[in-house]
């Protein structure tokens, strides 16, 4: 889809040809994606025999996922069709709708393949990068018409994960946005658009975790082993269907807030109470017990929202009992 089309609603995936450029573990994965979400993908690298190589090991994967029960039956006829290994960037995204960058997470290499990209691609092309943590700015400077670009960071293992962070720089076009929304939502992944700023959303959060993690680890507090076990099987286990708003939201705000207090005698800055937190428990938004707080959760569906999370807990824990252990012990 290009930006042009980007208004006229959602397309199918069968109708668009995508070029995702570095074809290792993280773009063809994502290679993988789009090709069985219906549309025509080709696969570039530093040479044809590299992204020929990666084609090959990619159908390899899907005939191991098919007999693992990942994929469905079909799933390499459908990659064979659709999935293709070009000579270069250049053949790669000479015709392409949607282009993807994927290649290492260095600043010299990512301007200059995407300086290519837009060489050699249409110039109304959208063009994304997979970078997770690279200024979505930064990256646009190497962009012709940099309206067309911004980040569509997909996560390891790009198959398996639902997740996907759209990130426009300042300059990305409202059209951009929606149709890079529309073309990984054809591909059967959900999307979250977040601002362009240092470590996106995913990984602060996600390194925020471990930095405290490391230092209960570091202090003798507890076990690296240990504390992967309370994490999985506390707030971890939780995780998978609500976030951290809705979990605090049902947990009471008041509560948090109380919470924080404790913290503080420990750890005064560290743990300071965020302020929209505080300015909602002053209003007396207090979660779902009053229908009112970081989501709005209506008080009556209340005993609903009770319900399913006991029963998705329930599924979790036989789920996590049917599959064993990690095989990491």
């Amino acid at each position: 889809m290009t930006i042009s089309e980007a208004n006229a609603g959602p397309a199918s995936n069968a109708a668009r040809k995508i070029a995702v450029v570095g074809s290792g573990y993280m773009g063809g994965g994502i290679a993988q994606v789009l090709a069985l979400g219906g549309a025509r993908v080709a696969l570039a690298d530093v040479s044809a025999e590299v992204a020929q190589k990666n084609y090959d090991r990619l159908l390899e994967e899907s005939e191991q996922f098919i007999a693992d029960g990942l994929f469905p039956a079909g799933s390499t006829e459908i990659l064979k069709q659709n999935l293709w290994a070009a000579k270069d960037i250049e053949e790669a995204v000479a015709d392409a709708d949607f282009i993807e960058e994927a290649v290492p997470e260095v600043l010299e290499i990512k301007h200059q393949t995407l300086s290519r990209i837009s060489a050699a691609a249409r110039p109304d092309a959208l063009i994304g990068s997979n970078t997770s943590t690279i200024s979505i700015a930064d990256l646009a400077e190497a962009v012709t018409n940099p309206e067309r670009f911004l980040g569509v960071h997909f996560s390891n293992p790009s198959p398996f994960i639902p997740g996907v962070e759209v990130i426009p720089h300042a300059g990305t076009s409202a059209a951009t946005v929606s149709a890079s929304c529309d073309l990984v939502h054809a591909a059967g992944k959900q999307t979250a658009v977040v601002k362009d700023v240092t470590g996106f959303v995913l990984n602060r959060l996600q390194y925020a975790l471990f930095h405290e993690a490391a230092q209960l680890v570091e202090q003798g507090i507890a076990t690296a082993d240990d504390v992967d076990t309370l994490v999985r099987t506390t707030f971890g286990f939780r995780l998978p269907f609500f976030g951290p708003f809705a979990i605090a939201d049902m947990a009471g705000l008041d509560v948090y807030n109380f919470c924080y207090k404790s913290l503080q005698t420990g750890f005064p800055e560290r743990f300071a109470t965020p302020k929209i937190l505080s300015d909602l428990v002053e209003a007396g938004k207090l979660g779902t017990k009053t229908g009112a707080g970081f989501l709005n959760v209506p008080a009556e569906r209340t005993p609903e929202l009770i319900a399913y999370r006991n029963k998705a807990y329930v599924a979790m824990q036989k789920l996590i009992e049917e599959l064993g252990p990690a095989p990491i012990h």
